[in-house]
């Protein structure tokens, strides 16, 4: 009988989790950065092999320090996924245990199966501090499994889906088994964009900015994107073009490949900058920007 079921990636901001999800998966679905709050939304990779169907949810990282309309939204994200799941990987960092993981953990159901995933092994300076954080982890909470992992190098990743299996329920298959994601190509092109911002404009930008795809047509193998960039500031419309249009071009250029690698297909994508001040406090402006799916 296959398996098939949906798995939460929850944890504090900067701990691994869209790295994780695009290893599992083995495309880049998610985004990817330094920067704290880069995953905004959920997002659904989708793992398939001949008889098991993992359906992982990548959720933001739950906020703390930050009380806007979009901070409340990304809280409001983790905890509904976590209602709606069959497993939980909680991610941390391994060797570390923080205030913010302490938050994550206090948040998981008490009857839900949650694997302890202790990501970044590989940087661990003293690995015999190891079994010891995971006998302090275990005294935390009943958990299903504990599995140690470096999710950008890859290792151990097969344990964690093997530990993963047995909590999926015997059904069919939800989706096609050619699927990667249930998000839309536009949704990915928007986020695509966002990552190169975030990767381009350093800790300049750090919290003011998002990107709305405000058209997209499919022409046979080519696609059309037209995105505006929305930022909080003019000082910061400033720094997204940079001297002589050079760091737009520069993001542009870097988003449209990779948009070009996943499609299969050419890309024409035009992008420009629009200052829209409190964008991330007003609930209506983020429904307008596609943040009402939280």
């Amino acid at each position: 009988m296959s398996r098939a079921g949906y798995i939460a990636i929850v944890g504090r901001p900067n701990v691994g989790k869209s790295t994780l999800l695009n290893r599992l998966v083995g495309e880049k679905i998610s985004i990817v950065s330094k920067k704290a709050q880069t995953t905004r939304h959920r997002v659904t990779g989708i793992l398939t092999d001949a008889h098991t169907q993992y359906v992982f949810v990548d959720t933001p990282g739950f906020q703390t320090r930050f009380t806007n309309a979009l901070n409340r939204g990304m809280n409001h994200g983790v905890t509904q996924a976590l209602a709606d799941v069959d497993l939980i990987f909680f991610v941390m960092d391994a060797g570390t245990f923080s205030a913010g993981d302490e938050t994550v953990l206090k948040l998981l159901p008490k009857d839900a199966p949650v694997i302890l995933v202790l990501n970044k092994i590989d940087q661990l300076r003293e690995k015999k501090l190891l079994l010891p954080f995971l006998k302090e982890m275990a005294a935390r909470r009943d958990f299903s499994a504990l599995v140690p992992i470096s999710a950008s190098r890859g290792q151990h990743t097969d344990a964690l889906l093997k530990a993963a299996r047995p909590f999926l329920p015997e059904q069919p298959f939800l989706y096609p088994e050619d699927d990667l994601t249930d998000k839309s190509e536009r949704f990915l092109a928007a986020e695509y964009l966002r990552e190169k911002l975030f990767r381009l404009t350093g800790d300049e930008i750090p919290y003011g900015a998002t990107v709305a795809i405000e058209k997209f047509d499919e022409d046979g193998d080519l696609r059309r994107i037209y995105a505006a960039i929305v930022v909080d500031r003019e000082s910061h419309k400033a720094i997204v073009i940079g001297k002589k249009g050079e760091t737009l071009k520069r993001i542009a250029s870097e988003a449209r490949q990779d948009m070009e690698r996943l499609f299969a297909g050419k890309v024409y994508l035009e992008v420009w900058v629009k200052v829209k001040s409190g964008w991330a406090d007003n609930e209506r402006l983020l429904k307008s920007l596609g943040y009402d799916a939280l």
